[in-house]
């Protein structure tokens, strides 16, 4: 019987993750010994497996995602669309003319840099983001200096992430930074499918004078993934009139001070 290894890199790649989903954790030694290739080749498998929201790295190594796939963005512009809407609607209200701001990547980024289009008094505004949709919507707005942040592109939520990326951020500040989540915890802040976006949701947070979080109301108190981003120390969550009360005092009784953006028609 021939060997994993002399099989193609879909099937190798195949192998890796029914290894990851029955051994819960793999480390790239295990992967390598196992499937009779080199670290760099594990190493490479991983990098494709994770921006296809197959698995989830690891320090090390690797876990997979097999009960709680990632969405890709394409599929989560159908989900929520009336809350997102609201909520962007209220965030674009707190936004001043002639400041920085920062959007993160995601559907409800989207919605947020398509409510700023529709308010002319926001002149003189500069945009940071990482998210090609929010770029999209943002190209043709007068007034508005859109300031994108390159490097790798992980083509599952349309988004940009990596050291070129963390490394423009690091020369950056903002008023306001508004931030998306696969979820959010009171006590253990957001969950992303992987390391690589925590740390880069880190470091566009530690940048900014205030820093929301825009998550409706499926999005709160879940933990579909196993990466986190540490909150700062004051921080503000804006979801949706759906909302469970219990889920949200549960984020007052953690000292972060809670919006519920009000349905508009």
């Amino acid at each position: 019987m021939p060997s994993v290894a002399k099989h193609t890199a879909q099937t190798r790649r195949g192998e890796i993750v029914r290894l990851a989903t029955t051994s819960g954790l793999a480390s790239v030694e295990e992967l390598s010994d196992q499937l009779g290739v080199t670290a760099s080749t594990i190493r490479r498998d991983l990098a494709k497996l994770t921006a296809q929201g197959k698995l989830a790295r690891t320090y090390g190594g690797v876990m997979s995602l097999a009960h709680h796939p990632e969405a890709s963005l394409r599929q989560r512009l159908g989900e929520a669309h009336a809350a997102k809407r609201d909520i962007a609607r209220w965030a674009a209200d707190q936004i001043e003319p002639g400041e920085t701001i920062l959007l993160d990547a995601g559907s409800t980024m989207g919605a947020l840099a398509d409510a700023i289009t529709k308010m002319p008094e926001l002149n003189e505004l500069t945009v940071v983001t990482a998210g090609i949709s929010a770029m999209g919507t943002l190209t043709d707005s007068v007034g508005i200096d859109v300031i994108a942040l390159g490097g790798r592109l992980r083509p599952l939520s349309q988004a940009f992430v990596g050291p070129l990326t963390e490394a423009a951020v690091q020369r950056l500040s903002f008023d306001r930074a508004f931030m998306g989540a696969d979820s959010v915890h009171a006590e253990r802040g957001i969950c992303e499918a992987d390391l690589e976006q925590t740390r880069l949701k880190e470091l566009m947070m530690s940048r900014a004078e205030h820093t929301y979080v825009l998550a409706h109301a499926d999005k709160l108190g879940q933990s579909p993934f196993h990466a986190w981003a540490v909150m700062p120390a004051r921080w503000t969550l804006v979801t949706d009139e759906s909302a469970d009360p219990l889920a949200l005092q549960s984020f007052r009784d953690n000292d972060i001070e809670v919006v519920v953006a009000p349905r508009r028609d």
